[in-house]
This record gives structure tokens, sequence and C-alpha cells, in this order.
């Protein structure tokens, strides 16, 4: 009879014992591998809901500027030289390394014009760019077309138009096809029309302005990215809208280490259950174990009894902990986000390293509990029967 199947025969005898150290295993590995799972979830929720707060990259016009500042008081500058945006330029951007990266791109093209005697600022806009980069806006009315415009809230107040509404622009008749909800920003103050119809009157034919940038984020390679776009648009300054970056990132950080300090206190106090209860199986079995080194077993030999049934067990919580684990999470996953899309696959990595990890705790639990076993005495323990 080999050591192995003494260990698995123990087992079956003493059912009550490995099925109360199986369970405090088990428990502990499914705690941790649903929270893992769970965090993985919504992270990747998280992230996808962070890509819709808008842009995180901004391309302007690179100039020669000095700016003259002092305490926060602007007292304006000089601008020496300041080179255009050239439209077609934009499609280099989608070649550049992290092209899978990019959420959108809108480009912009700004310019004061003259309704009824006031100056606004009119800002041509892809839309279809802007549903990405401004997931805020809500439009009471339409998008317009080459023929109509919306308007920022506060525009239309002092304008006193409303949707229907005409008003003219560089001596042609525009509709309003919408007004733009108060969003809080310099938006409410500007009059937004498509992309072309600005530049027609602006007269700045395939000239942009500037151009927002939504990088996906999910491993955040935004400063990459800019260094990418710099190298593709030389004349242009990219910069990246860095605390929009950071707070993703550390919303994501915090939410991650919580999880894993829970994890860590579940793995602890399962990896003392399992100690504890085979610290008693082993005080249980002293007569037994003295009947085995007095018939010629080691102390090794004793010790690899009590390693293999505490293999045995920690294998099974950690295939029988990921099962279950997994299903728990496509359960939890339902409470913690609205999002009707969350996908929970099978992870075989996280698979693999939740039997690693179940068979190391189990391992360790055992090891002292293994030192006593091959510590007693044969007479001691003889002489108790």
């Amino acid at each position: 009879m080999t050591l192995e199947m003494i260990a698995c025969r123990n087992l079956l005898r003493r059912k009550g014992k490995a099925a109360f150290i199986l369970a405090g295993l088990l428990i502990g590995v499914c705690t941790v591998v649903t929270i893992i799972s769970l965090v993985d979830a919504m992270s990747s929720d998280i992230t996808q809901k962070l890509e819709k707060y808008g842009a995180n990259i901004l391309i302007v016009p690179r100039t020669e500027n000095l700016t003259l500042t002092y305490g926060g008081l602007s007292l304006g500058g000089v601008s020496f030289e300041m080179e255009e945006i050239r439209q077609q330029e934009l499609q280099h951007i989608r070649t550049i390394k992290n092209k899978a990266n990019l959420a959108a791109v809108g480009p912009l093209v700004l310019g004061a014009v003259e309704v009824d005697a006031r100056k606004v600022l009119l800002a041509g806009v892809d839309f279809g760019a802007a549903r990405i980069l401004k997931p805020w806006w809500r439009v009471n009315g339409n998008l317009p077309d080459t023929q109509s415009v919306i308007l920022g809230a506060e525009t239309a107040r002092i304008l006193n138009l409303s949707t229907g509404g005409t008003l003219m622009l560089k001596d042609k008749p525009f509709m309003v096809s919408g007004i733009l909800q108060p969003t809080g920003s310099q938006d409410d103050q500007l009059i937004f029309s498509q992309l072309v119809t600005a530049q027609s009157l602006l007269n700045k034919t395939d000239k942009i302005s500037m151009v927002e940038v939504a990088a996906l984020c999910g491993d955040c390679p935004v400063s990459d990215m800019v260094k990418q776009i710099s190298a593709v648009l030389p004349g242009a300054k990219v910069m990246a809208i860095q605390q929009v970056v950071k707070s993703r990132m550390q919303t994501l950080a915090h939410f991650k280490k919580l999880a894993y300090a829970v994890s860590a206190v579940v793995l602890l106090v399962g990896s003392l259950v399992v100690l504890v209860t085979m610290m008693g199986s082993v005080r249980e079995r002293t007569e037994e174990i003295g009947v085995f080194r007095a018939i010629g077993f080691r102390k090794s030999h004793v010790m690899r009894i009590i390693f293999t049934e505490a293999g045995i067990i920690a294998s099974l919580a950690g295939l029988c902990g990921y099962v279950l684990a997994w299903g728990a999470t496509k359960i939890a996953v339902g409470f913690f986000t609205e999002s009707q899309t969350v996908a929970v696959p099978l992870n075989p990595e996280l698979a693999a390293g939740t039997l690693a990890a179940s068979i190391l705790i189990g391992l360790a639990a055992g090891a002292y509990p293994a030192f006593m076993a091959a510590r007693l005495d044969p007479n001691d323990a003889l002489r108790a029967l």
C-alpha cells in the first residue's frame, strides 16, 4: 500500500473532518475568486463607462506664444506664429501604433460671427464623434444639417430664439433645429453647426481649430499616444488632459486595492481554519501515527501522508471553488452594475492560478501539523494504546 493510498483512506475514514477542512478552504477560495472576478468584470464595465466621459487628449495648433500671467491674472500674450491644422492631416492619427485605443476623433473649427449686432462664437462640430466626446449633451430638437444650427442654452436666451426659429449668419438664413440643454460649460454660449458649414462661413475650408480625442483607457497608454500623435502631426501641439486620465485610473486602483485587501483577509481566515482543523486531526491520530513509526515509517513518510491529505483537499477546493465563484460572479454582477451586458467569461489563467494558490495555501497550512506528526515519539504514542 502506497503512502498516497493511506492518505486517501484516511480522508474516507474521517469524512466529517475532511469535509470541514474542505468547506473552510472552499469558502475562502470561492470568496476570493468571486471578488477578483467581480473586480475584473466591474473594472471593464467602469472603464467602458469612463470612456464615455469625453476627451482625454487635446490637439491644438502649435504656436510661438508668450503668455503674460501672474498670480492667476492673465494680461494677454503675444503670438508670433501659428500653424493651422489641415483637416486632411487628421487621417494620420488613425495610423499610430495605438490606433485601436482611439474611441473618437472630433475636429472643431471655431470663429466669431455676428448675430443681431452681437458677437457669438460659432463651432463647427463632427456630431458623429460628439456622441462619444460629449455624451452629456441633451438637445431639445434635432441635430443640425447643413442649413441649420443648434444653440447653447445661454445663446438661445440672449438671442431670444427657440427651436424652429431663424437667424442670419453671414447674410445666410439658418433654422434653429434644436436647443442644447444647460451644461454649465462654455457650450452654453456657443452656436453649433455641421463642420463643413462652419468652415464655409468662416472661410476656413479644410482648416481645423482644435481636435478632441477620446482614448480607450483599459491600460491607459495616453502618454504613449500623445507622443505617437505628436510624431504624425509635427505642426500641432498634443496634450493629455491629465486630470481625466488620473481620476479614471485612481478610481479603478482604489477599487482593486479594497477588493484585494478583503481577499487577503478571507484567505488568512481560510488558512487558519485548515491549520486548526488539521492540528486537531493529528492529535486524534497519535496512536495511528505511532503504529506507523513503530513498523518502520520514517518522519518524512508521516509528513508526506499529511501533506498528501492537505493537497487532495486543497485541489478539490481550488477546482470546485473556481466553478462556484464563476457562477456566483454571474449572479452578483447584476447587483453591482446596471449594465446588462457585463460579461463574465471563463478565465483559464485565473482557474489555474486559483488551483495553484489553493494547493499552496493547503500545504502551507498543513506544514505545522505535518511537522508535529513527524515529531511524535512512537514509544509515547504506543504507550497510549
